[in-house]
């Protein structure tokens, strides 16, 4: 018998002691390689520090009259709003219209937050915790849907579906903070003008977290393969709250939880519809390091060992970018 196999029948019966001294010694190794090693993740974590103090002293964007607007939807808060902010500045600078960010709190911002980044986009709304907590009260109380309502404390990902569409109307595309645009996203800006379906970025595998088969029986039908979502667009009234407490309800029951619970959410309410798809070239998901130095995609999300492009390389990028278009 092979001794990994012997090791894993040992690691059962061991439980926290194998995770702690065995399994995340493992992962946090292969992190590393696929990160560079540890010179390369210092010089990323340098990087990162250095991209929240730029954001710190980023110019405000100019407001030009009489220009078409957009609102764009954000999850985010004292985490993440530094890349919040670096991906509008990013996506303002290559759309001759005016981006509007809607900003749903996570439940950490606080004054001094939001003045940072309000500052540089002055007309940013921002959707309180308290304002969030009282809409799922009226739209999806604990009592008829306590399976989201207790997800999305442990989960903030789920947040997304459930702070953002719960009561509202009409169309409305969600990003997450890690992505940078370095020209016109002329698909996503044709989508913003006049949406018409669901949209989505392309993933590079399918990445969902639960079995085909209990996604294509919850479903009804095939979810459609590798949907990304750090970008997507959805009409927030045609969400059926009922079947997705009941989908998240089971897939907790049967297999437990999972990181990619939400993009499989989503990719499950997609099943059986038409949607824009966004991807290579021009919107890549994970790109690779060489990518990250010199972009010719027009978006870039930066998932997993892609950060170390995000940091030493992407928000470089767009600040110059920035700055370059802000010369007369």
């Amino acid at each position: 018998m092979a001794l990994p196999k012997i090791l894993r029948r040992v690691s059962r019966g061991l439980g926290p002691a194998v995770l702690r001294y065995y399994h995340t010694p493992i992962a946090r190794f292969r992190q590393s390689i696929a990160e560079g090693g540890p010179w390369e993740q210092r010089r990323t974590e340098q990087a990162r520090l250095e991209m929240i103090a730029a954001a710190r002293t980023l110019p405000p964007l100019a407001a030009r009259e009489g220009q078409d607007t957009v609102e764009i939807a954000f999850l985010s808060g004292e985490r993440f709003w530094w890349q919040t902010l670096f991906c509008v500045v990013s996506l303002q600078t290559h759309s001759p219209v005016r981006i509007a960010p809607v900003v749903y709190d996570d439940g950490t911002f606080n004054d001094v937050t939001w003045s940072a980044f309000s500052r540089v986009i002055p007309w940013a709304r921002l959707v309180a915790g308290s304002q969030i907590e009282a809409g799922l009260d009226r739209h999806l109380p604990s009592d008829r849907f306590p399976a989201l309502r207790s997800r999305r404390l442990s989960y903030p990902h789920l947040r997304k579906l459930t702070d953002i569409h719960a009561g509202r109307s009409g169309w409305i595309a969600v990003l997450d903070s890690d992505m940078l645009f370095f020209r016109p996203p002329k698909a996503l800006l044709n989508w913003l003008a006049t949406p018409d379906r669901p949209c989505c970025l392309v993933e590079s595998i399918t990445a969902y977290g639960y079995s085909p088969r209990l996604m294509r029986e919850l479903a009804g039908g095939e979810p459609p393969a590798r949907v990304n979502v750090g970008v997507c667009g959805l009409r927030s009234d045609a969400i059926d709250w009922d079947r997705l407490e009941h989908w998240c309800r089971e897939m907790l029951e049967r297999e437990g939880t999972h990181y990619f619970q939400e993009q499989a959410l989503t990719a499950m309410l997609l099943t059986g519809q038409e949607c824009h798809r966004f991807g290579p070239p021009d919107y890549v998901v994970m790109p690779s390091l060489a990518e990250g130095r010199r972009p010719a995609a027009a978006l870039h999300h930066y998932v997993a060992s892609s950060k170390r492009s995000y940091f030493q390389h992407g928000w470089r990028r767009a600040l110059a970018d920035a700055e370059e278009a802000r010369r007369p």
